[in-house]
């Protein structure tokens, strides 16, 4: 499940998504303004949905290891004290 969240958010695999989309476009007779401004979005958008997606783990990873430490302090604290 995880590789596949991976494949999806990757930027490669959209711009590849893109490409094929735009060549067949082409093939349909769409304007080629049109193929590239729709191949622009889906770009973007996927960057910025994958930078969100990593940084969101990132902070998720940090907290997690945060929480541990305060425990294990609480747990010197509680030896300490008895």
């Amino acid at each position: 499940m995880n590789t596949l969240k991976n494949k999806l958010s990757s930027r490669k695999l959209w711009t590849a998504i893109a490409g094929m989309v735009m060549g067949i476009s082409m093939v349909f007779g769409l304007d080629e303004a049109v193929i590239s401004t729709i191949a622009g979005a889906v770009v973007s958008i996927v960057s910025v949905v994958s930078y969100i997606y990593v940084e969101g783990k990132i902070d998720a990873t940090a907290v997690s290891q945060l929480a541990m430490e305060i425990e294990q302090i609480i747990e010197v604290i509680d030896e300490i004290e008895e």
